[in-house]
Parts: C-alpha cells; sequence; structure tokens
C-alpha cells in the first residue's frame, strides 16, 4: 500500500516524510517523488510477541510517497502536473500548513480545488478522445456500444467535477470504477488531512470549520518531535514537559493513514514468527490467504481462525483457545475481521 504526502510548497511535507520513514529527503527526487517505507505500528501484535516470545516479530508497511509542493497562486495546469506524481498511490495524506497559518478549511478546500481541475483535463482529454473513436462506424457493435458506455461515464463524471464535487460522490459501482480505475483520477482516492503544526497549538482541538470538511482529519508538531527524539533521554523529558507534548503522534498517524485508506490486518502466530498482513477491509479468506502467498489461495481448503479478544481471553493460547472452541473453522467466503489469527489450510 502506497500513500503520497501531497500539499503546497511550504507545508512541511519533506520533514513529515522523514519524520514518517526515517529517510532523509533526497533533493534529486523533488519532482519525480520519492518513496520510502514505515511499519505500521499495532500495539496487538507487540502484545501477542511479548506474550509468545517468537524468533521474529514483522509489522505491516506503508510506503510512503513524497511529492512536488504546489505553488500557491501558481498555474493550474503545472501544479496538475505535479499532481499526477501522486496517481499512483492508493491514498493523500493531504498536509496542511500550521505553523504559519490557522485557515485550514480554506487550505484544504484550495487544494480539493487543484484536485478537481486535475481530473477534469484527464477526462477532459478521454472524452475527446472517445468523440474522434465514435466517428469511426466501420467498428464491431459491442466494440462501439463499450465505447458509448464509456463516453456517458465520462460525461456524467466531468459534469460532477465541473459542479466543484469529487468523482467520489457518485459512489460508482464496481463495473464502472473498473472503467475509469486506468485513469487514476485523484478525487476518486480515499484522502487523510494532516495539519503540520509548530511548537504549540497541538494540543488544541482542531476547528470546526476543518471537521466538517475532513471528519477524520489528525494533527502533530512535526519538526518538534524529530528535534525531542534528536536529544539524549535525560535531556528529552525536560524539553517535553516544558513543551507539553504528552506523547509522539507519528504511530498513530501511521495507523490513520492505514485504516483511513479501508485497510484492515490480519495475524498469523507461531515460534518463529508473529506478523501482521495488510489486507482490504472486508475481503474475503481465500483473498487473505493469497496475501501471505498465490499457492495458499489457489489451493485453500479452509482457515482456522481467533478472534483477538478470544486470543487475549486464553492467555496467546491456540490450544486453550481450541479446548474453549474459540477456534473457528471457516470458508473461503468468511469475511475477515480486522486483527484476526488465522491459520490457512492449502491442499498439496
Amino acid at each position: 500500500m502506497k500513500m503520497g504526502l501531497v500539499g503546497y510548497a511550504g507545508t512541511g511535507k519533506s520533514t513529515i516524510f522523514e519524520w514518517l520513514t526515517g529517510e532523509k529527503p533526497d533533493p534529486s527526487k523533488v519532482q519525480q517523488g520519492q518513496t520510502a517505507m514505515a511499519d505500521v505500528p499495532d500495539e496487538r501484535l507487540a502484545a501477542i510477541s511479548a506474550a509468545l516470545k517468537p524468533k521474529k516479530t514483522t509489522y505491516t508497511k506503508v510506503a510512503v510517497l513524497d511529492t512536488p509542493g504546489l505553488t500557491q497562486g501558481g498555474d493550474q495546469k503545472d501544479n496538475a502536473r505535479r499532481l499526477g506524481v501522486i496517481r499512483e498511490a492508493n491514498g493523500m495524506v493531504v498536509v496542511l500548513d500550521g505553523f504559519t497559518r490557522t485557515d485550514f478549511a480554506v487550505q484544504l478546500q484550495k487544494f480539493r480545488e487543484e484536485c478537481l481541475y486535475a481530473d477534469m483535463e484527464i477526462v477532459g482529454n478521454r472524452i475527446s478522445k472517445l468523440e474522434t473513436v465514435l466517428k469511426k462506424k466501420a467498428r464491431p457493435a459491442k466494440e462501439i456500444e463499450a465505447d458509448e458506455a464509456e463516453m456517458a461515464l465520462m460525461k456524467r463524471i466531468n459534469a460532477t467535477l465541473e459542479s466543484g464535487k469529487p468523482a467520489s460522490t457518485l459512489n460508482l459501482p464496481p463495473e464502472e470504477e473498473k472503467t475509469v480505475r486506468s485513469f487514476t483520477l485523484l478525487t476518486l482516492k480515499p484522502e487523510i488531512v494532516f495539519v503540520n503544526r509548530g511548537d504549540s497549538g497541538f494540543n488544541d482541538p482542531l476547528p470546526a470549520d476543518l471537521l466538517a470538511l475532513a471528519p477524520n482529519a489528525v494533527q502533530a508538531p512535526v519538526k518538534l518531535e524529530l528535534e525531542l527524539l534528536a536529544m539524549p533521554d535525560e535531556d528529552r523529558t525536560a524539553f517535553m514537559a516544558d513543551y507539553g507534548v504528552t506523547e509522539f503522534r507519528r504511530g498513530a498517524t501511521i495507523r490513520a493513514m492505514f485504516y483511513g485508506v479501508g485497510r484492515n490486518v490480519f495475524f498469523t502466530v507461531g515460534e518463529d514468527e508473529c506478523r501482521t498482513w495488510s489486507i482490504p477491509a472486508g475481503c474475503e479468506a481465500v483473498e487473505a490467504a493469497g496475501c501471505i502467498h498465490k499457492d495458499l489461495s489457489e489451493k485453500f481448503v479452509r482457515s482456522n481462525v481467533i478472534g483477538y479478544a478470544d486470543f487475549v481471553s486464553c492467555g496467546y493460547s491456540e490450544k486453550e483457545a481450541k479446548t474453549k472452541g474459540m477456534n473457528r473453522t471457516e470458508g473461503k467466503t468468511y469475511i475477515v475481521k480486522d486483527a484476526d489469527i488465522m491459520h490457512i489450510l492449502a491442499s498439496s
């Protein structure tokens, strides 16, 4: 899974990139974007590993993509080009300036307008191409029907964008979503809003006008946290007290990014390794099996499943869970719950 950091120049995206991944920004990759990985912290896996003491503990990862900053009041076409870098990502982390400005809702609305314009450009180009193609009548009827259906869909999306609404408000059914998937429209991507605070205000509640636009918005004093983490332990404790920092928010931010794009996890546990696996929310057991290995999905027989709360109540013991009837046998179509403990059985 890949999340892209997006926003205007000067909002601190590259500092956030370093904070999330531990990688220093590379100036030579400013225009094409820079990617690095970050573990998705999970206290539940930490508790399982503390109890079972496996040889290895592996957290699922999220790829973080730092993208070129947009120019304030600049050429919309140039900003659309810069936004093109984000199209490969599964979701967007929209970074707002919280250290020199307080008009967060205004900043977010302006950024969303940039996304609308960028998508209109893509959709408009596709409509023009379809108009040319549809003039050619000497083609199979099915091909013409498919192009006409796509044209109707594209015009519907374009009208929505022109009205100032994102394409996501159309709630496209699976077949239509599949039709437009290759265009990677920005306004169809999940969005997390992040307010990059300075060394004050980070304990204040976010303003109501921002939360009305982005109910799941998060905030953190990124530069301050990086500076605190670089200090010796004894100095860090004193400075944290001075600034009112009671916790570091990096882990919570990564989890907000991960779950904010509709992901869940399931666990595999054992003496050799305890691990989290990333899956789409609402996925079936056979699809989850494929996340471990393609063969497990193709040769899936069944899965043994223990809910996380049941696993904890059984002292993190699969044997105890089985004795108490909490280790269930589920088939291919079982909808995997977040934090399920799963053991996949496949044919040889």
